[in-house]
């Protein structure tokens, strides 16, 4: 491989053409890799098992070729491309045959992170310098995260794009004509372990960075704990200013500890208790700065209070966190408290995070689908202890009987779905055997939330919590998380006409 190219290759305006470049998948991280390296001129070739219909259509005219069809072995069209680098989508994962064979041979992998930090400078700002990077991660609460700093950075008067794995490709976000002063990033485990493998000229180096947390998730893409852990980690590699860290989980202490990042960079801290002088925190119900000031240690700013928070339904102590955390980014990009509790008075959470579907015969239904691993669904069931618990689906490898034995514990009753059943049972039969269990044929998967429903209803009693906190992937029996949390709400807001002809409570934006 020609490595001193490839060195060559870390702006818009270098000489890409004629490029050998192979791209796996073809969803929408992928189809922006084909498209940004086929405007640069890259001979491309784009490889994946299932074509989306529309951009298999788009391909031949943005100048890119595809091949469709079986990937568990190395296709004979990808050989014969003799790629100078890959780039793959962010589901193939290091132990996928073609992802092997391209290490074997020596072939460079990149992902779309690596490519769109090479291309960076195809838009500039009004002083010639492209936006600056602030990088989001963890276990749980990444896109929330990613959106509230994108929208405290505005409120300040920050140019701001949230991307990556939020759903807008971050190469789309760079090519933006428009242009931005500032790419809120949000990045998935797999993203960042492609983003380890490169050793570059000049290597990414995010302006603020954050890990909000670390708990076991995607073990069979990473193959261990471990592997999962390292590549979170290099969320902090090479940051310039601030390295945020949640000062709760020891884990992303130590990550900040052992990174390489540039001198002068500070660590600031965030959790629900006291801050110290270079933290944020929260003090007699007061979310406050201590670490963005001439005086802090001896004083500290304030950004908002809980009751404020809980106004905005956004009280919950995780998403407490998760604004602390944005909250740092964007004070150490300059933006005011005043600016961010602005901020916080307009920002609402996405679907099916924590979301009050309705309330009907003093039962509330709360959409949390967004709880795709055991360590979100913690945070679901602290702010509702005693619900009763809709969990289940694919556990990715994790083990639930912590949860189980923990939070699990104090449900009301249990509704098991999905076809990954049987460790959430053995679960339940060891460490929480007083909870009443209920299952849901997992071969009904046309219905099965209009069977959960009709389940709940008949257990929870006034002044009770339904909630849907799967702590599982839900692809055994739906489309996505968005797929599952919408056929929820949309059976409870069925069983709540046919029983009152649609008179609730009190609704939230799904029943709206």
């Amino acid at each position: 491989m020609n490595s001193a190219r490839l060195d060559s290759l870390t702006s818009w305006n270098a000489d890409w053409s004629g490029l050998r470049v192979a791209v796996l998948g073809l969803s929408v991280t992928g189809f922006s890799v084909a498209d940004t390296l086929a405007e640069l001129g890259a001979d491309v070739l784009v490889l994946t098992e299932r074509a989306d219909e529309e951009y298999a259509r788009l391909l031949p005219v943005i100048g890119a070729r595809l091949w469709t069809g079986s990937l568990d072995e190395v296709p004979a069209d990808l050989i014969d491309h003799r790629p100078e680098v890959i780039v793959a989508s962010p589901g193939f994962a290091p132990a996928h045959p073609v992802i092997a064979w391209a290490q074997r041979e020596g072939i460079p992998l990149w992902g779309d992170i690596e490519l769109a930090w090479r291309v960076r400078d195809k838009v500039l700002r009004q002083d010639g310098t492209p936006a600056d990077w602030v990088m989001v991660t963890g276990t749980n609460g990444k896109t929330t995260t990613t959106s509230l700093t994108a929208t405290m950075l505005a409120a300040g008067g920050l140019r701001a794009a949230p991307c990556g794995n939020i759903g807008v490709p971050v190469l789309d976000a760079v090519r933006d004509p428009a242009g931005f002063d500032v790419l809120v990033v949000e990045v998935s485990s797999h993203q960042l372990w492609y983003l380890s493998l490169q050793n570059g000229p000049e290597p990414l180096s995010p302006y603020a960075s954050v890990c909000l947390n670390l708990a076991d998730d995607h073990l069979e893409w990473h193959g261990s704990a471990a592997a999962y852990r390292d590549a979170k980690a290099f969320v902090y590699q090479n940051t310039r200013i601030a390295c945020v860290y949640n000062k709760a989980d020891a884990a992303t202490r130590l990550m900040v500890e052992e990174a390489e990042v540039v001198e002068g960079a500070r660590a600031i801290g965030f959790d629900l208790g006291v801050p110290g002088p270079s933290d944020l925190g929260v003090v007699d119900g007061i979310l406050v700065d201590r670490a963005f000031l001439e005086e802090r240690r001896s004083s500290a700013l304030e950004i908002i209070t809980v009751d404020e928070l809980s106004g905005y339904g956004l009280a919950a102590p995780h998403v407490v966190a998760n604004i602390l955390a944005a909250s740092a980014l964007a004070r150490s990009l300059g933006v005011s408290p005043a600016d961010i509790r602005t901020a916080l008075g307009t920002f609402r959470l996405d679907p099916h995070r924590i979301e009050v579907v309705a309330t009907a015969a003093g039962v509330t239904w709360v959409d949390d689908s967004k709880a795709t691993n055991p360590h979100a669904a913690d945070s679901s069931l602290a702010a509702y202890p005693g619900a009763v618990w809709i969990v289940g689906g694919l556990l990715k490898g994790v083990d639930i009987s912590a949860l189980v034995a923990g939070r699990g514990r104090r449900s009301k009753a249990a509704i098991v779905i999905g076809a990954d059943r049987s460790a959430i049972l053995a679960a339940f039969s060891r460490h929480a055997p007083e909870v009443p269990l209920f299952e849901v044929d997992p071969a009904q998967t046309e219905d099965v939330m209009a069977q959960v429903v009709e389940v709940a209803s008949q257990v929870a009693s006034d002044g009770d919590v339904v909630l849907l906190a799967p702590a599982a992937a839900s692809f055994d029996q739906f489309a996505s998380y968005s797929d599952r949390g919408r056929l929820f709400a949309e059976a409870v807001r069925n069983r709540i006409e046919r029983d009152t002809g649609g008179r609730d409570d009190e609704a939230g934006p799904a029943g709206a």
